[in-house]
Formats: C-alpha cells, structure tokens, sequence
C-alpha cells in the first residue's frame, strides 16, 4: 500500500487541464482533475452515462446545466450530477489551481 497526497505533483502553471485518474474499477471511477482558468469547449455538453459527484477541495469555480442554470462552487462545496444531466464548466479561477475530486458511479 502506498500513501498519496491529493495535492502533491501540482505545477504552478499546468498548461492543459490535468485529469489523474486516481481509482478505477467495474462499477466507480475516481479523479483528480486540475483546472486553471479552463473551461468546458463552447461547443457541446458533458451527457455522461454515469451519475458524477464532484468536490472542489480548492480554488473555485462555476459550473452551467443546460436546463438549470448555474452553480457556483468554492472549497468544500460539492455537488451530485445525475447521469444524463447536461452540463459544462463555465469558469475555473484563473489566478489559482482549482482541484476537483470527481467521483464517477
């Protein structure tokens, strides 16, 4: 068994948004994605087969459904996006790293 920390290997300036995949097996999948000042393509929506949680563990930012409006989403704040729902990542804070722990089941 090896111990991690969610928030070693964090560049400064990532680029690409980065999307580590953390656990996976048959029925869950567990990522931590990096995000700085990315966004969702203009074009199109996230319509995933599966259910996501999503935890913003740092940083901020705002995520838009194509029937529901908008959500803004700080530390701590987490949110249950149910299979199918569509949605995209309007705005990450462009000044710091916004670390996501997705839960995909």
């Amino acid at each position: 068994m090896k111990i991690e920390n969610i928030f070693e290997s964090i560049p400064k300036d990532p680029g690409d948004e980065l999307i580590d995949l953390l656990v996976q097996n048959e029925k869950i999948k567990i990522e931590r994605i990096i995000s700085k000042g990315h966004t969702s393509p203009d074009t199109g929506w996230y319509d995933q087969e599966n259910d996501e949680w999503v935890l913003v563990l740092r940083g901020a930012a705002i995520i838009v459904f194509e029937n529901d409006g908008e959500i803004n989403l700080g530390a701590g704040d987490h949110v249950n996006i149910p299979a199918h729902t569509k949605h995209k990542v309007k705005w990450t804070d462009p000044e710091m790293e916004t670390v996501w722990l997705a839960v995909h089941y």
